[in-house]
């Protein structure tokens, strides 16, 4: 890991420390583009070409039997399953709180407006398979869609090589009642869901993080007419670390990130280089434990530290890197949060590990990475909502506001809206 030091960092320094690893776009687009191309004519076919061409496996059937799903939920250790109940508990909890209803507002006499929610009718969720199975990224999806009450849910999965789904993906989405899940991965999946199959519905919105080629597939539909939650790419954490910070829970924060995948990035941004050098020590002694060292240690190499000077460098320099998670490992941290402007979700004190918000504390673990953190915000029940406004006018309302609308239709030139104004005014007044 890379040591800078703030004070000798330029503006150029700083937005290329600033960058991730980018997409190949010149070599991902048109792989991708072909997949969603040959998904949209040929449907079910061409799912079936690629599982057998990416996962390995030739299906007839892509839905997830009954009969998968019960024996899914049998096998699930109790143990396990009490976790999952809990995770889903404190999940819940925290989402349905985001549920509010607005207040209806008079903004003149006779002219009332107001926002009611309408949850998105069918969404689609993808959860990728990769190195580990993400069952926690379907209590993440499946609990807010079910809240916000959308109609429809599917999810896509990819399977293993004998044509299964890990049964603790099958047991949490019983669990989350999701229902259609289909075993579908990568690009193909997005594809399914965007336009449509035979075997799998056409949905108006879809979620779910992935690779590189499900990233350019969102990206790519949601110029399609299809929403996308985000584009979320690699996983990352910045910690902000004072000198009063434990060690050994910095380097465990770090680590934690860095197993994800080796295009995950972990960042430390300290005020105090000692203690830098201790964080460095104790994750040389931590990673050589850890089963996923190698994708640990290739993520590890590419992260970086950057030294500073007091908290107000250290905060400027998370601000412009807008951190996915950020973890506040710092004295009296509560003093600081009026002052993180760009960030996914916030980890106040040494306690708070990220693990927290990725399992089961009750926030939302989808999160905007990229630096996409300066303008978009978490998944939340919100997300599978969409607010529709609404407004009334009475006769006094039409005497109240009709003047001001004729005079602005008429400055715009557009004498239709003015004479559907005008009309009324008139009738009224007469």
């Amino acid at each position: 890991m890379k040591k800078y030091y703030f004070e000798k960092l330029d503006t150029s320094k700083i937005d290329e420390l600033c960058k991730r690893s980018a997409i190949n776009f010149d070599k991902v687009i048109p792989i991708t583009k072909s997949i969603l191309e040959n998904v949209k004519i040929n449907g079910d076919k061409a799912l079936k070409e690629y599982g057998l061409k990416f996962d390995k496996v030739s299906l007839d059937n892509f839905l997830v039997s009954k009969n998968e799903i019960e024996n899914a939920c049998n096998n699930v250790p109790s143990e396990t399953k009490n976790a999952f109940l809990i995770a889903k508990k404190n999940i819940e909890k925290f989402h349905k709180s985001q549920v509010k209803k607005e207040q209806i507002i008079e903004t003149m006499s006779g002219v009332t407006c107001f926002r009611e929610s309408r949850a998105i009718e069918k969404v689609g969720l993808y959860v990728p398979g990769g190195t580990a199975p993400l069952p926690s990224t379907v209590l993440m999806l499946g609990i807010p869609a079910k809240i916000a009450g959308c109609e429809e849910v599917i999810m896509c999965t990819p399977p293993n090589i004998d044509g299964k789904i890990p049964e603790i993906i099958l047991f949490t989405a019983y669990l989350v009642g999701i229902k259609k899940i289909y075993k579908v991965g990568g690009a193909q999946a997005i594809a399914a869901m965007a336009y449509g199959t035979k075997t799998i519905s056409k949905v108006y919105k879809i979620f779910g993080p992935g690779n590189q080629y499900v990233t350019c597939a969102k990206m790519l539909v949601s110029t399609d007419g299809i929403a996308i939650d985000m584009p979320a790419g690699p996983s990352e954490v910045l910690i902000i670390a004072d000198k009063n910070a434990n060690a050994s829970f910095v380097a465990a924060d770090l680590l934690s990130q860095a197993e994800h995948g080796v295009d995950s990035q972990a960042v430390l941004v300290c005020t105090d280089e000692n203690k830098t050098d201790e964080v460095l020590k104790e994750i040389d002694v931590q990673i050589v434990k850890l089963p996923r060292y190698k994708i640990a240690k290739e993520s590890i190499d590419k992260s970086f530290s950057v030294i500073c000077k007091n908290l107000d460098e250290a905060i400027s320099f998370s601000n412009s890197y807008a951190p996915e998670h950020l973890i506040l490992n710092i004295k009296k941290s509560d003093k600081y949060l009026e002052k993180i402007k760009n960030a996914g979700s916030v980890f106040i004190g040494q306690y708070s590990c990220e693990s927290a918000g990725d399992y089961a504390s009750g926030t939302n673990h989808t999160l905007p990475t990229y630096g996409y953190a300066k303008a978009f915000s978490g998944v939340s029940t919100n997300s599978f909502i969409k607010q529709v406004t609404f407004q009334k006018l009475n006769a006094d309302g039409v005497k109240n506001i009709g003047k001001t609308v004729m005079k602005m239709a008429e400055i715009e030139g557009l004498t239709a809206h003015k004479n559907a104004m005008e009309i009324r005014f008139n009738a009224i007044k007469n």
